[in-house]
């Protein structure tokens, strides 16, 4: 597996895939032709059927226009076999033309497809799945963190501690922010509501509506294309940062221990990403809020004080309650559903952790084998149930 660091990109909402991944291939493309006269980007599956939606045309343009004029190409009834989020770059010179195929897979990162290179960048962990991690942290006992710790280089705690940072800055602007979301659907901002609601309730209900609210505040920054931080992807960002910032502020752990579960809920998104996908576009809502639920639902479990088996368990439970969530966005937007489902995972994290710890941490479905069963189970889901806006609640949503 590769560095936590390609997990955990700090950047510009609203989606990881359509927009920061874009935008990063459009740079390197840039890099490689700085002298073009004219730019073409073709843009296919996914990328073409939700782009609008999501401003992958912007981000593109963004980066190449300076240079040259862009055209873009929408392709959405185009799959090019590799992944559904595929781009074709081509650079035009008077005697010739350059051209590149490139993926958004996810999270921000870019594939060139089965024989990869020049985007590949080193694996650094030895192992790839939490059963093996996990017997490890046994042996010599050791928490997860600890391993992440062995594997990662010596600046890993000073980029998560930017990590939080930014994760700390995107729930405190969402919730000074107000009035409404970007695009056709006019809606509203509500993490400032519920927050200001929620501290008018008894403790018990409070502590439920601060989640809320704080995981709406970072969902909302990320759909207005505010810097967020993916984990795994931005239209998941709001997960674990509520999870965090909820426990950081209500029971005052320190940071050391925060950035200690940060590494933690890094781990498991990385194992996920790594043996199946975190993509919307390949697997569903299954692969963005699932896997953000199970990277907050191990951090909140080591936080209170699990053993590994537990924390496993917890990451376990939150990944498994979310098999076969579709990804169908409204009218292509980062919006409905995908900001409440945000709200939604956070809470479930938390319940996900008070399960684990009642238990002994002995169960009889892994991670790693909730994992796999993610990938087949997103394998068979229909295209247009994987962020393409052409079934589910996209579908029976009639815009007025």
């Amino acid at each position: 597996m590769k560095s936590i660091k390609e997990l955990f990109k700090i950047g510009r909402g609203p989606s990881s895939s359509h927009t920061m991944g874009p935008h990063r291939a459009a740079n390197i493309f840039l890099q490689r032709n700085p002298q073009a006269e004219s730019f073409e980007v073709t843009l296919y599956g996914s990328l073409a059927a939700t782009g609008k939606g999501h401003m992958t045309d912007v981000a593109i343009i963004d980066a190449l226009q300076p240079v040259a004029p862009v055209n873009i190409i929408w392709e959405p009834t185009v799959f090019l076999p590799f992944h559904p989020n595929g781009m074709k770059f081509k650079a035009f010179y008077p005697d010739h033309t350059n051209e590149w195929t490139v993926y958004s897979v996810g999270g921000g990162a870019l594939s060139e497809g089965e024989y990869d290179s020049s985007l590949n960048t080193p694996d650094i962990y030895d192992m790839n799945s939490l059963t093996e991690i996990l017997t490890w942290c046994e042996r010599y006992g050791r928490g997860f963190w600890e391993y992440v710790d062995k594997c990662e280089d010596d600046d890993i705690w000073d980029y998560l501690q930017q990590v939080w940072n930014t994760m700390k800055d995107s729930v405190e602007r969402g919730l000074d922010h107000e009035s409404v979301l970007p695009g056709i659907l006019n809606l509203p901002r509500k993490a400032t509501k519920y927050y200001v609601k929620a501290t008018g309730y008894k403790p018990s209900l409070q502590s439920r509506g601060l989640v809320f609210a704080y995981a709406l505040a970072v969902s909302e920054e990320n759909a207005c294309g505010g810097t967020i931080v993916t984990a795994p992807t931005c239209g998941s960002s709001g997960v674990l940062p509520g999870v965090l910032y909820h426990l950081w502020k209500g029971h005052q752990f320190s940071e050391r221990r925060i950035l200690h579960a940060l590494a933690t809920a890094g781990l498991i998104g990385n194992i996920a990403k790594h043996n199946a996908s975190i993509s919307g576009a390949e697997v569903g809502c299954q692969g963005e809020v699932g896997v953000a639920c199970a990277m907050a639902s191990a951090a909140a479990c080591q936080l209170f004080g699990g053993a590994p088996s537990q924390i496993e368990y917890a990451a376990e439970m939150g990944l498994e309650h979310h098999l076969g969530m579709t990804c169908d966005p409204v009218c292509g937007l980062v919006q409905i559903p995908c900001i409440e489902r945000n709200a939604f995972a956070a809470c479930r994290a938390l319940d996900s952790n008070l399960y684990a710890a009642f238990s002994d941490g002995v169960h009889r479905v892994s991670y790693d084998q909730v994992v796999r069963v993610m990938k087949q189970t997103g394998h068979d889901i229909p295209s247009l149930y994987k962020e393409t806006a052409e079934g589910g609640i996209a579908k029976e949503y009639k815009h007025p």
